[in-house]
């Protein structure tokens, strides 16, 4: 909807200023239009009349907008109709509510755009928008409030409007049916809108629970430090206190050792005195401060329990969330989680464009049968045992006779169907009509990702809270063989440094470094997997390999070749500290690309021989240059002419500095997939041997 055409903005309703903000609206000389999300924290959140207000306007905006003859007076005949009608059907079904509950419905607070097909139809009161086969497979007998009917309530404005304003318009042809059918698209669109609300207040429950876990840690430090401070000064009390009671009385009190006839021991005694009189005081002072810190012991205690309280609350909080989360999905039917995947997509180019509609379409295609079928989606609580599952369904068998667990069967027509969790179906959803969106290194959404970034956000959008790195992500879930693999498992590259989400087939989704956007991609032959819904395992996932094929999120690692040392336009040595990555031993920089490198060489190293690289130098400056080749001119370049003034280069030590040692063998046979290699002229048997030098690339 181009934004320049406004002529229903005035019919957007305003609201009544409350007695707290009254001056201030009073004196801004206006009253501002309620917004749909409320993410303001100083904003009070929109009333249910609010909402169904602004989405009518939205909706009057854009039927104006594609009717451009419209007048005034028609557009608020066409307003009046829909609001006698839509008050009309509301006030039946929410008396019905308040009296059952004594509760008012939940109306998303998101508007509802991109809507379209909308066509006259039945009323949305009650009804459900999408009507489905009689489901002979039933996920549980909890109460389940339909996303046709709830988002029905939303929706409802928003899709009756464009038929009103027809008839409200001269020789406009009169509409068919008695009102309009609710699109699945719309109702996709809303609940993408819904879940996404609750990502955000989770995201902010989550930030607050960091916060006040910081806190607590805080609080855990100050109480340590309290507690040492009064045990200090408790055995400094209870040492003075122990020698007063081992001493004498003429120690305790030295002036009763005064005796006339020996006059001159009477200085001697008086400054014994005045030494006892001052371990005294000092005792005394002591025991204050024993008191003293004995009370901020007692405070920093409190705060500790107030910072864990606060922690628990936040945390709840944020559970609440995912359960809210996890209950939404769980109302969505597979026909509008079918619509859901098809949404927001970016056209990707050629072949991947192919490969991801395919993808896409035979997802819709699986939703759209067990939809036809009648199968409700359980969640996944209800498919933890596979001696207890839904009424209608078998335990599904893996390649060994085994249950798989997490899944279940459903016979529809005369074979089995894998039926997966509802949760589970969300995810691959959102995660589906991410395609195409771009690669961007540390981001979680919802515009940019990155590999484990992606798989965080998609999940959230289905109830589970994960890490957000591809390593963390492996350690905190259940590994399931590969030959049991079901659509939704994250796979893992073998090093875990990237992760996608299986959606069968041989086909995986994720955000690729490789491609710098989000793509289907074929499934690795040596991936591992997680299940998410199974949550941790009890013990350890094992481990990664050292090996990498890659980097992270499936970037492809430099290949060692010839380059050209210069770069930026610096001279030799004279590259600025700012243009330089700094490597984890202070002191030493590369340029960004080889420091990124050496990191992964790094990590490899150590993960063979239990020690990280030893780096005794890199980029060296002109002045550096200059010192070495004074030191030692037989062995240093000639200033300007080094291969460490361009910050390319480095020198090893801890074994790799020895030729035919277990670390310079390692390096020999591993440095070459992080980009380093060690020039012919350094190598045993070279121009100039110095077995410790290697370089990014070919550079000499």
């Amino acid at each position: 909807m181009p934004a320049s055409r406004t002529p229903a903005r005035a019919a957007v309703p305003r609201r009544a200023a409350t007695p707290r903000s009254a001056p201030t609206r009073a004196a801004a000389g206006r009253s501002a239009p309620p917004r749909a999300t409320a993410r303001s924290s100083s904003r009070p959140p929109l009333t249910p009349a609010e909402v169904l207000a602004l989405r009518e306007a939205l909706a009057l905006r854009e039927a104006a907008a594609a009717r451009p003859g419209v007048t005034a007076e028609q557009l608020a005949a066409a307003r009046a109709a829909v609001a006698a009608r839509a008050g009309a059907e509301r006030t039946p079904r929410r008396a019905g509510a308040r009296a059952a509950t004594g509760t008012r419905p939940t109306i998303s607070t998101r508007p509802t755009t991109g809507t379209r097909g909308t066509t006259g139809g039945r009323s949305a009161a009650g009804r459900s928008a999408v009507r489905r086969a009689p489901s002979r497979f039933r996920s549980s007998d909890r109460p389940r409030t339909r996303w046709s009917t709830r988002l029905g309530v939303v929706a409802t404005n928003a899709l009756l409007l464009p038929a009103v304003l027809a008839l409200a318009l001269p020789g406009a042809p009169a509409p068919e049916g008695a009102g309009p059918s609710l699109d699945p698209t719309a109702l996709a669109l809303t609940a993408r809108s819904s879940l996404l609300e609750q990502a955000d207040r989770y995201h902010r429950l989550a930030q607050v629970a960091d916060q006040r876990r910081t806190r607590l840690a805080d609080a855990l430090a100050a109480e340590q430090a309290a507690r040492e401070q009064l045990t200090v000064q408790q055995l400094s009390v209870g040492t003075g206190a122990a020698m007063l009671y081992r001493a004498t009385a003429a120690t305790r009190h030295p002036l009763l050792g005064l005796d006339v006839h020996r006059a001159g021991a009477t200085s001697g005694v008086l400054y014994a005195q005045a030494l006892a009189d001052r371990a005294e005081q000092d005792l005394q002072g002591t025991v204050v401060r024993a008191e003293r810190d004995a009370l901020r012991l007692e405070a920093a205690t409190l705060r500790v329990a107030d910072a864990r309280a606060a922690l628990a609350t936040a945390e709840r909080r944020a559970g609440d969330v995912l359960e809210t989360v996890r209950a939404k999905v769980g109302d969505l039917p597979p026909e509008i989680s079918g619509r859901l995947a098809g949404l927001a997509t970016i056209p990707a180019a050629g072949a991947q464009q192919q490969r991801n509609a395919a993808a896409t379409q035979r997802w819709q295609d699986y939703l759209g049968r067990l939809a036809a079928a009648g199968v409700e989606l359980p969640p996944a609580a209800a498919l933890a045992d596979p001696a207890e599952l839904p009424t209608g369904m078998s335990p599904a068998l893996g390649a060994d006779g085994r249950p798989i667990p997490g899944v279940a069967w459903a016979v529809v027509g005369n074979e089995p169907v894998t039926v997966l969790p509802a949760e589970t179906v969300a995810a691959v959803s959102n995660a589906l009509s991410q395609l195409g969106k771009p690669f961007v290194a540390g981001t979680a959404g919802p515009e940019t990702y990155d590999c484990g970034g992606f798989t965080a956000g998609t999940w959230l959008l289905a109830g589970y809270a994960l890490p957000g790195s591809p390593e963390e992500q492996w350690a905190a879930g259940v590994a399931v063989p590969v030959r049991d693999l079901q659509v939704g498992d994250l796979v893992f590259s073998p090093t875990r440094r990237d992760v996608g989400i299986n959606l069968g087939e041989g086909d995986v989704i994720g955000a690729s470094a490789a491609t710098y956007q989000v793509g289907v991609r074929s499934l690795s032959a040596d991936a591992v997997a997680v299940r998410v819904p199974l949550g941790a395992s009890a013990a350890p996932n094992p481990a990664p390999p050292t090996a990498a094929a890659t980097g992270p999120c499936g970037a492809p690692l430099p290949e060692p070749g010839p380059v050209r040392p210069e770069w930026g336009g610096w001279a030799n040595g004279h590259i600025p500290a700012g243009a330089l990555c700094k490597l984890a031993v202070a002191g030493h920089a590369l340029r960004c690309d080889a420091a990124a490198s050496y990191a992964q060489l790094d990590v490899a190293y150590a993960a063979e021989f239990g020690t990280p690289l030893r780096i005794t130098d890199s980029y060296r400056p002109f002045g550096a240059q200059v010192a070495a080749y004074y030191r030692k001119p037989a062995l240093a370049a000639v200033p300007g002419t080094s291969n460490h003034g361009w910050a390319l280069a480095i020198d090893l030590g801890g074994g790799v500095n020895v030729a035919g040692s277990p670390q310079w063998t390692w390096m020999s046979a591993n440095a070459a997939r992080f980009g380093f290699v060690q020039p012919d002229w350094a190598g045993p048997g070279g121009e100039k041997p110095e077995p410790w030098h290697w370089e990014y690339g070919y550079i000499s």
